[in-house]
């Protein structure tokens, strides 16, 4: 049997995505009584009369493991032995209904343990509580008395396993209950394989790409190549008679030919004739775009934070500085490239719309779903599958809402597949940004003040311009408008300065951009000052004891100034994100007619505490890599108001020769700190190998990516 005939997609009354496995999906809800069914403690608890427990997650699985720590946390406070745990997903629909039981579904800024984890605690825990109390009635004892571990609830030397209580205990209340202390983990902060690992290596993981329903067509859609601008008119006449051919929806900044097959569909709307009004982005370009971001450095911009120097304060002190320094960095429009393209099917009925998709953000699946239908979000399903990639792009529903759409018009099943050509040219990019650092010394050499004036697209803007009335978008001065170094005057101002393009959410946010411009402004201020760069920056931190730690493990592990061969050096960056320390050594060669080559990368990680730390080392390394990408290659380019780049051959990624040796160590805070560990691993890395380049070379990378710059060297 073929994957393709393996796989069967069926939906639940309760608009669930049920599998033949747990992985993803929605179970049936609801409580039973003594009737051998799986029995629901909470929403986010079931217990089978087997004593299997399945666990819902309320985030979107792509890559992250979430489908892994996010239950070990709720099973570490149940009591439960992991090998009895099943997962699934949780319910949109469900948390729409019932006034967000399942808290914010949307997955991004790495947030899924950082913020979801006391729910997740306070769900296992009730349950525990519960299926002791149950237990402890049964005896006649003090609940007090009880211990419950392994799935079992224990009393002097009898017991009871949870399939046996689940019943009763859901139709209990145990009030307040208390959340185990780090000390006590036994689960939590323990190496654990991935559960959606074998599905994936077997090929029984359901991506969106993967659905299949009864009767289903498939849609392929061509977009305005300049974005913004609307279809004038097409002529389908020469479409007609092409195989499988069934129609032509109009989207108004786009065209969808639906087929009976995706190929059908994509060579169809290849071939249709399509009159565009390009609108106001029409004959732009990004080397035009570039050339007034850097101008509008010039400007004076507004002030990014509300404890910093004023302006007369920083033009005093940069005056009386015995020294300056400034530097302007630029940063590219970069786009997400998830390995699978955009898609979503979709079967829009009269009273019912069913939504199955890769989506960080299920609810705004459902929620687009039901403003383009008409049909009520109680009548909405988004059944969530794994996604091939997601980086932020996959937590807007600009294509979901385009599937649904067509699916209005075909009146059945329809998959929407977007080519990669779409998937490059038409994805919300990270934002462009250019930015400049000026700096004052003392007679010393010791850094007095410190001024940075950002220009960057606006994410925030193009969602609601009432965010950034005050002229500021806090994602785009992430990292720049407070910045931990400890300099007597330090000022940040910003501009927004927009373009047609569309802008979203990409790994790491603002940090991805600030992150390399900050703290490869920081070691052009180490060498000014003639100091070691981590010498450098641990003179400015002694009042962040996290940062300073995390810089001394680092300096140990990456077993900086070592002795090294000629072409090669370590280059230096720290960067705090998400909650989360990355500090990092890029150990790189550059031959001499310039080639770079990343050959090793040193991290050391505070995210406070490891839920697990498998998954924790994979996400580090993953940032790295798609850091790699945007520092040796990334950039969207546009002419004549399209988008240049098109495909992998001419936007490149990052491949397996390009990986280096990374080693990922973890130094850790504890107490009340739960970083994200998503994003963070991602910003130190360009600057980091920008700054060993500059050690090598004698050339300051201060614009990515690295294949715009001649770094041959003699």
């Amino acid at each position: 049997m073929n994957r393709r005939n393996f796989i069967r997609v069926a939906t639940s009354s309760a608009g669930g995505l049920m599998l033949a496995f747990h992985l993803p999906g929605c179970s049936k809800t609801g409580q039973t009584v003594n009737s051998g069914l799986p029995t629901e403690i909470n929403a986010w608890l079931v217990i089978d009369p087997d004593d299997s427990v399945i666990i819902r997650v309320a985030k979107s699985e792509m890559g992250e493991g979430i489908f892994t720590s996010l239950p070990m946390i709720v099973a570490e406070e149940l009591g439960v032995d992991w090998n009895q745990v099943k997962t699934e997903y949780a319910d949109a629909n469900r948390n729409l209904k019932e006034d967000s039981v399942y808290g914010n579904m949307n997955t991004g800024g790495s947030r899924s343990v950082r913020m979801g984890r006391p729910a997740l605690q306070l769900a296992g825990a009730t349950a525990r509580e519960q299926l002791i109390k149950v237990a402890a009635d049964r005896w006649e004892t003090d609940p007090k008395l009880c211990e419950a571990s392994g799935g079992k609830v224990s009393w002097k030397g009898k017991s009871f396993r949870y399939g046996e209580l689940a019943a009763d205990a859901a139709l209990i209340d145990v009030g307040d209950v208390v959340i185990k202390e780090p000390a006590a983990y036994e689960l939590i902060g323990q190496p654990t394989l991935r559960v959606d690992v074998p599905l994936k290596v077997n090929g029984s993981a359901i991506y969106g790409m993967d659905v299949r329903l009864d009767g289903m067509v498939y849609a392929a859609i061509k977009h305005c190549p300049v974005i913004g601008g609307t279809v004038e008119d097409y002529n389908d006449d020469s479409i007609q008679n092409h195989p499988g051919f069934i129609q032509v929806v109009n989207l108004e900044t786009a065209v969808a030919v639906v087929a009976a097959h995706y190929w059908q569909a994509q060579t169809a709307v290849d071939a249709l004739v399509i009159n565009w009004n390009k609108g106001s982005g029409a004959g732009t370009s990004t080397k035009n775009w570039e050339t007034e971001f850097l101008a509008a450095l010039e400007e004076e911009g507004v002030d990014a934070s509300p404890k910093q120097a004023s302006l007369d304060e920083t033009k005093t002190a940069l005056e009386a500085s015995d020294s300056t320094l400034t530097g302007d960095y630029f940063a590219p429009y970069l786009a997400h490239t998830c390995m699978e393209p955009l898609n979503c099917t979709v079967h829009v009925q009269d009273n019912r719309v069913d939504i199955w998709t890769g989506t960080q953000n299920p609810e705004g699946a459902t929620t687009i779903g039901a403003e383009i239908s008409g049909i009520s979000t109680d009548n909405v399903y988004t059944h969530n599958c794994f996604l091939g990639g997601g980086f932020g792009r996959r937590s807007n529903t600009d294509y979901v809402g385009d599937a649904v759409r067509i699916g209005m018009q075909v009146e059945r099943p329809v998959q929407l597949i977007w080519s990669r050509k779409e998937d490059v040219q038409q994805g919300r990019f990270r934002p462009m940004s250019a930015i400049r650092f000026t700096a004052g010394f003392d007679e010393k050499k010791e850094s007095v003040v410190l001024a940075n004036h950002s220009v960057t697209h606006s994410i925030l803007a193009g969602i609601n311009p009432w965010i950034v009335r005050s002229g500021i978008d806090p994602t785009s001065v992430e990292g720049l408008a407070e910045i931990p170094y400890a300099i007597p005057k330090k000022r940040a101002t910003h501009t927004i300065k927009n373009t047609h393009l569309t802008t979203w959410f990409w790994r790491s946010v603002g940090s991805s951009q600030n992150a390399f411009a900050m703290e490869s402004f920081m070691d052009e201020m180490a060498v000014h000052a003639g100091a070691d760069p981590f010498a450098f920056r641990l003179s400015l931190l002694q009042e962040e004891p996290d940062l300073s730690r995390v810089l001394e493990v680092l300096r140990e592990k990456s077993s900086w100034g070592k002795s090294m061969a000629s072409g090669t050096a370590q280059g230096l960056a720290i960067h705090e994100s998400f909650g989360s320390i990355v500090g990092q050594v890029a150990d790189v060669h550059v031959t001499r007619t310039g080639k770079v080559k990343v050959e090793r990368v040193v991290s050391v990680v505070d995210c406070g505490h490891l839920v697990n730390p498998l998954t924790a080392g994979e996400q580090v390394e993953s940032g790295i890599m798609y850091g790699l990408t945007a520092a040796l290659f990334g950039e969207i380019r546009v002419r004549d108001g399209a988008v240049v780049e098109s495909n992998f051959h001419n936007y490149e990624i990052a491949r397996m020769i390009d990986a280096p040796q990374m080693e990922t160590h973890f130094s850790l805070a504890g107490g009340d700190k739960w970083g994200g560990m998503g994003e963070p691993g991602l910003p130190p890395l360009a600057p980091a190998v920008c700054n060993a380049i500059f050690r090598i070379t004698g050339k300051r990378v201060r614009s990515l990516p690295l294949s715009r710059h001649d770094l041959s060297w003699a």
